[in-house]
């Protein structure tokens, strides 16, 4: 498969991929644990169907550390025993935030609540932005079919 569109050949697609990318040190220099937010990006990646996303921040959490059984049970977290509460929180979060078609009032009370009692203000703010910023780019990378499964962790930065 070929993608539709160059976002690094393009000026227009590369000067709005490189504002995204720098928005988003606003969240990887947060102190919102990384490994959360690894979590919540190939979540959000795997409900937008986003293959290159899933790609990447399966081998990037895979290259910190992650293990292969909590990668494995992203897609299935509700059931799964691996997470912490506070993962799980983030997770209920990300799912919410990115479904809200899917529900009638966006996010609820109680997942926003679930969040606050494990995360600190700054915190929940980082969580809010990652979610925001990756549906941003799984739309991007949907919209323009970018292929995956050639992404080598470390590839951006």
């Amino acid at each position: 498969m070929d993608a539709r569109l160059d976002h690094h050949g393009n000026p227009v697609a590369a000067t709005f991929l490189e504002h995204i990318v720098s928005a988003g040190t606003a969240v990887t220099g947060s102190a919102l644990p990384a490994g959360t937010q690894q979590l919540v990006a190939l979540r959000t990646s795997q409900i937008n169907g986003c293959a290159a996303c899933v790609d990447i921040h399966t081998k990037e959490a895979a290259a910190a550390g992650e293990t292969p059984v909590r990668l494995h049970l992203v897609a299935a977290w509700r059931e799964a025993t691996v997470f912490t509460e506070a993962e799980r929180a983030a997770l209920e979060l990300a799912e919410q935030g990115t479904r809200l078609a899917d529900a009638a009032g966006g996010v609820t009370d109680e997942a926003w609540a679930g969040a606050a009692e494990h995360y600190e203000e700054d915190q929940l703010a980082a969580l809010v932005a990652l979610i925001a910023l990756m549906n941003a780019l799984n739309r991007l990378n949907v919209i323009t079919r970018r292929p995956a499964g050639d992404y080598r962790p470390g590839q951006f930065g």
